[in-house]
């Protein structure tokens, strides 16, 4: 399955963007996009934030599970108390060769929606929100500032590793 993680700011302006594969169940890591349709994952997370504000009072939670789907995509997203907004999107991948076994059609990489997928993703977002806060909250940092950091990127790309 291939990821698009982007953080949105209050005024809708992108801080963080990231793209990653997934690094179960023998992935390399590395996204598998096609590469006419990467410039798209910007437009197609950003086109799900009129979503993200109909959503966001409709529920008390920050995690909203996944809000959209373009073709094969689907947007996930977690709200911060802030209004930022993380916002991930993932297309999973073709099955090999056309056979599926039981254990493939219960993958994470398999069913977007599947609540072990759900689940992967909250805990995903959950740790990047608490490096999100200690990156906030330093002295340097002003609000709906882009985000440079490469210890935030790697620790974004950790938290990838461990849990999708």
């Amino acid at each position: 399955m291939s990821f698009y993680f982007a953080i949105v700011g209050t005024k809708d302006n992108p801080l963080f963007e990231h793209e990653f594969g997934s690094s179960k169940q023998g992935g390399d890591g590395l996204a598998k996009f096609p590469e006419h349709a990467r410039h798209m994952n910007q437009f197609i997370v950003h086109s799900s934030l009129d979503i993200v504000e109909e959503v966001q009072w409709g529920s008390g939670q920050m995690y909203l599970k996944c809000i959209d789907r373009f073709y094969n995509n689907y947007v996930s997203c977690f709200m911060t108390g802030g209004n930022i907004k993380f916002l991930l999107l993932h297309a999973p991948s073709a099955p090999a060769g056309g056979t599926s076994s039981t254990r493939a059609s219960t993958s994470i990489a398999a069913n977007p929606t599947s609540p072990q997928t759900e689940e992967a993703i909250r805990q995903f977002f959950v740790d990047v929100y608490e490096q999100w806060v200690k990156t906030i909250m330093s002295p340097f940092y002003t609000v709906n500032q882009e985000v440079r950091s490469p210890i935030f990127r790697a620790r974004v790309a950790a938290a990838a590793k461990k849990y999708l």
